[in-house]
């Protein structure tokens, strides 16, 4: 199935809806949905009851602040407890046509249902994400995502592309740097998706591989997801640097859709783009309440799914820690701009101090070409809390002296002393030494 975008500016006319009447057709539509999880989820009967709420009385977003969240561990203790696909699945197997699953911390991955509708709305929702970030019907796209273990920037990915008229080579991080670049300067595609530490990894690799610099291979367009890091100026900077194209960030997560946030080409932020498919309130994540998305503000994103059948899930906690970045734009686009700083479950406090592995990155990254960029918390603690200094491994560049090295050291441990109030402990090894990123996601903290 494909679709035609509404305009040459954007995929749907909802984009540039009002907030009022965003609002109008949410309260429709959680209405609608409510009553779908009332009437075929065992999990959220359940739920409602254990909290002494009924639900027919849910009826305005408003509404939402006195329902309870839904976590994580509570939908894998659904799935362990009711196999194959959880309690909270609200349709007939018959109904189902994909499962998808998701990577899990530990164990099994956690499953998701889908019927043939919500592969549309799977589709909908990241065709406005990806249009936005400048894909277009015609394009030829590399997929630098992984395709394999059900993984959601694999197929799902795959479906949206088709549903854009979007001709999709799915060769997937798995495949190594080596086969996706010969494949890249064999077909040319001019639109390349992945996690921006790979994609930036397989640019540096071109050369070598191919005899090219990866400017030279024909991207226009890329898109970067599955990890923080893709909205750091630093980044940002060295990809379209590294390709010669416009790099974009997008960002979605299994639990409710592929992708469902996109940045536009004014480069300052991923916009809500669709207000008629789900709910997206923003939290904090130490109390639960509500935070309004204004400019500046910061909070965990909390999700409710509209016109979901098979796995729809209510005020669901991402643990996605974003930053407001805007309220309006350039684009004409009228849903809010974030950044995602990191997971409020990646989050360390150091000596009572907030610190995500991503700003840690980014000043890294900065002192480049003396470092590589590639770093490592060595968490020598449990949980995520230490009075004792951040231990920090961080690879330097090849050739220094001892004396170079040293310098470096200081200038790390003073830099981000200095940004973010935080002490750290530098070990600085060879380029070469960590492991570079070779599938969906790069793990910053190293837990020991």
């Amino acid at each position: 199935m494909t679709v035609a975008p509404f305009s040459e500016k954007y995929w749907s006319p909802i984009e540039t809806i009002s907030p009022a009447e965003a609002r109008a057709v949410q309260n429709e539509r959680l209405r609608e949905q409510i009553a779908h999880l009332t009437a075929n989820s065992a999990f959220y009967r359940e739920k409602f009851s254990g909290h002494g709420i009924d639900a027919s009385r849910v009826r305005t977003v408003e509404d939402l602040a006195g329902l309870p969240f839904t976590e994580k561990q509570e939908l894998r203790d659904s799935l362990a407890g009711c196999p194959p696909l959880g309690a909270h699945v609200a349709v007939d197997d018959r109904d189902i046509v994909q499962i998808q699953a998701s990577s899990g911390t530990t164990g099994s991955p956690s499953y998701v249902a889908l019927t043939a509708s919500d592969i549309i709305t799977w589709c909908e929702l990241g065709a406005r994400a990806l249009y936005a970030n400048g894909f277009r019907p015609g394009d030829r796209l590399l997929h630098a995502f992984g395709m394999s273990k059900g993984f959601v920037g694999g197929l799902p990915v795959v479906q949206i592309l088709r549903y854009m008229g979007i001709v999709d080579i799915p060769i997937g991080a798995e495949a190594g740097a080596e086969r996706l670049l010969r494949v890249q300067a064999d077909q040319r595609p001019n639109a390349l998706i992945g996690t921006p530490y790979f994609l930036a990894h397989l640019a540096e690799q071109a050369p070598k591989i191919v005899g090219r610099p990866a400017r030279e291979l024909g991207v226009r367009a890329i898109s970067v997801g599955g990890e923080p890091g893709g909205g750091l100026p630093s980044v940002r900077d060295n990809l379209e640097s590294l390709w010669g194209a416009t790099a974009r960030e997008m960002l979605g997560g299994t639990d409710i859709a592929c992708t469902y946030w996109g940045e536009c080409e004014a480069g300052e932020g991923m916009h809500f783009l669709s207000p008629d498919l789900m709910i997206a309130e923003l939290i904090d994540p130490e109390t639960g309440e509500q935070v309004a998305p204004v400019e500046g503000a910061q909070g965990e994103l909390v999700y409710t799914a509209l016109r979901r059948q098979a796995s729809p899930l209510l005020r669901f906690r991402t643990r996605d820690h974003v930053v407001v970045t805007g309220t309006d734009c350039s684009c004409g686009r009228t849903g809010y701009k974030v950044r995602c700083i990191g997971r409020t479950d990646d989050m360390l406090i150091i000596r009572g101090i907030n610190v995500f592995p991503s700003a840690l990155k980014q000043l890294v990254l900065e002192l480049a070409p003396r470092t590589t960029g590639e770093m490592r918390v060595r968490a020598d603690f449990e949980g995520h809390s230490t009075q004792r200094p951040l231990p920090l491994v961080v690879e330097h560049a090849a050739g220094m002296g001892q004396e170079q090295r040293d310098e470096l050291r200081t200038a790390l441990e003073q830099r981000i002393r200095s940004a973010l109030n935080v002490k750290t402990v530098v070990e600085l090894v060879p380029d070469g030494t960590l492991k570079r990123p070779d599938h969906v996601k790069v793990a910053l903290i190293e837990r020991v």
